[in-house]
């Protein structure tokens, strides 16, 4: 029988850990931690989950400061709103929700934080570092996957793991991750040809490609460890990118949505932003 992977159960004992970490810098008179939330525009989505951290900061003690700006806020002024929370020294983490309006050059923008900040991990100076095997911040999504991996005592190493998707922020970083854990890896995409075929062969899926429902039974091996990490709304409700309902009958392990990676994710933030002040102290 498939066993569910409880992301939301797992992040809670995370954060509970890290108030307790934060509850004893209060008690010995420290400065607390500050993380830094930059929003641009009104994506209803954006300002869900910027809501949702800034909720989970406030409770574990975690100074959080949004900084919302219009649609309309130049590249340069930007960069100069992001310069300032560079060099404030109350700011441990900065995270730049993204996406951002298509007239600021993303790019720019996650390079004008400073790495030693970025608690996103999506700075080319962390990427470089993770590829290299050094201590850096890493994302905060393919951290919580291993974290799930680690939690569950699913065995990487040796194993043949397939990754759906080659995004920057969950598909690429997730590479070299696995690697340092010995697995074999191999990453899909658009351009794949005879996907299923390559699928049917993996120990452990991880889904993100942003295709509700996509993967199905005839993807999965039996018993092989599947990981969604989609966040699809499909007639109002949320879903991931694997039919789970297909697929929970051959897999021994399954991440549900929600409820699996997601709230990882948030986890994972708390987690960087505390190693972030920890590196500032």
């Amino acid at each position: 029988m498939v066993q569910l992977i409880d992301g939301k159960s797992l992040s809670n004992k995370i954060i509970d850990e890290i108030r307790k970490d934060i509850d004893s810098i209060r008690l010995n008179n420290q400065r607390l931690p500050g993380l830094a939330v930059i929003l641009v525009g009104n994506d209803p989505a954006s300002s869900i989950y910027v809501g949702k951290k800034e909720k989970v900061c406030n409770a574990i003690g975690i100074r959080s400061l949004v900084k919302k700006y219009d649609n309309t806020i130049t590249e340069k002024s930007l960069i100069e709103e992001i310069s300032l929370l560079n060099n404030d020294n109350n700011i441990d983490g900065i995270l730049i929700q993204l996406p951002l309006p298509f007239h600021i050059n993303q790019r720019n923008i996650i390079e004008s934080v400073r790495p030693e900040k970025d608690v996103d991990g999506f700075h080319p100076v962390n990427i470089g570092n993770l590829f290299l095997g050094y201590n850096t911040f890493v994302p905060c999504t393919p951290l919580g996957i291993i974290k799930l991996l680690d939690y569950y005592n699913i065995n990487i190493k040796s194993k043949r793991v397939v990754i759906l998707g080659r995004s920057n922020i969950v598909g690429k970083p997730l590479i070299p991750l696995l690697l340092q854990r010995d697995a074999t890896v191999t990453t899909c995409h658009s351009k794949t040809i005879n996907l299923s075929e390559i699928t049917k062969e993996a120990d452990i899926i991880i889904a993100a490609i942003g295709k509700p429902n996509y993967v199905k039974r005839e993807f999965i091996g039996n018993g092989a460890v599947v990981i969604d990490v989609g966040i699809n709304r499909v007639d109002g409700k949320i879903t991931g990118d694997v039919c789970f309902d297909d697929v929970k009958n051959v897999a021994s392990f399954i991440t549900p949505v929600p409820g699996g990676v997601g709230p990882m994710t948030i986890a994972m933030l708390m987690h960087n932003t505390l190693k972030a002040y920890r590196l500032h102290i």
